[in-house]
């Protein structure tokens, strides 16, 4: 199955993304949805390339671009996240389809389950962000809370450049990480996908839904995955934690030897995971 190139207009405005298709659904029964895959804050749709290669022949898969991130150009009005979602799902199916989601793609995953719950087949989110939840007011871990003060310093200088290196250390790499753990391919395309970001300087708020899903996740009914890496930010590892237990229906998935971004570094442990979602009915926590 070869990728696609798949634009949707919204009134006048156009999200960029990527489609897999075919006759296949995979097996199971969960399978026969539509997978659709929510980048996170620090990249765009390209990181789940690797990923989705691997899971062709579940049928029909979406990748696209948030506006301001990748392709899609910084939007010139106000707009949800949740709404660009079902646009651009809109042109594939009208039925449930799974939400696949990283960091604050996971957030966005969540936000739909809860304002759209019927086309919402199941959820596998690997570390997301959770909108509503309450700040964490326990002090970081020292390597931690050392990249977010250099982080801090590089925003107040203006060095782009050097943000981007550190967001790639903090969240590809992982805190504890002496050095660049992750080389290659998958560090030229975080760093590349990361300058568009920094660059294009849209607001973390820019999209939001105003869901309060921290406070809602007993409402998710659809089987949910929760993975997380063993080398991800230790406080972002407790809300992963928090999150499975909070959840209805939820499986845990930790993936050693991984940070925030695995899919980037080990895309056919996710891709499993994925697959895994799919041809399951236990969702106990596990």
């Amino acid at each position: 199955m070869t990728m696609a190139e798949l634009s949707t207009e919204i009134d006048g405005y156009r999200v960029a993304g990527s489609r897999w298709s075919g006759d296949a659904a995979g097996t199971g029964p969960m399978a026969g949805h539509p997978i659709v895959f929510l980048h996170a804050g620090v990249c765009d749709r390209r990181s789940w390339y690797g990923t989705a290669d691997r899971l062709t022949d579940l049928g029909t898969l979406i990748a696209y671009d948030r506006r301001g991130f990748g392709d899609s150009p910084v939007s010139p009005a106000p707009y949800r996240d949740v709404d660009d979602l079902w646009a651009v799902v809109d042109g594939v199916t009208a039925g449930p389809v799974w939400l696949v989601g990283s960091s604050m793609g996971g957030l966005l995953a969540l936000d739909a389950a809860l304002t759209d719950p019927s086309r919402v087949a199941g959820l596998v989110l690997f570390a997301p962000a959770i909108s509503g939840m309450p700040e964490d007011d326990t002090e970081l871990d020292p390597q931690t809370q050392s990249l977010d003060d250099q982080l801090a310093a590089a925003e107040q200088a203006g060095d782009l450049q050097l943000r981007s290196l550190l967001q790639a250390r903090l969240w590809l790499d992982g805190p504890a990480a002496t050095d660049a753990r992750v080389t290659g391919p998958a560090r030229e395309l975080a760093l590349a996908m990361n300058e568009i970001i920094l660059r294009n300087d849209v607001d973390d708020e820019a999209g939001s839904a105003g869901v309060d899903a921290w406070s809602r996740l007993g409402e998710v009914r659809p089987p949910v995955t929760v993975a997380w890496g063993d080398l991800d930010v230790p406080i972002v590892i407790k809300e992963c934690e928090q999150l499975a237990l909070r959840l209805p229906r939820a499986r845990r998935r930790i993936l050693p030897g991984a940070a925030h971004l695995p899919y980037l570094e080990r895309p056919g442990l996710v891709a499993d995971i994925v697959r895994e979602a799919l041809q399951t009915t236990d969702t106990s926590v596990g």
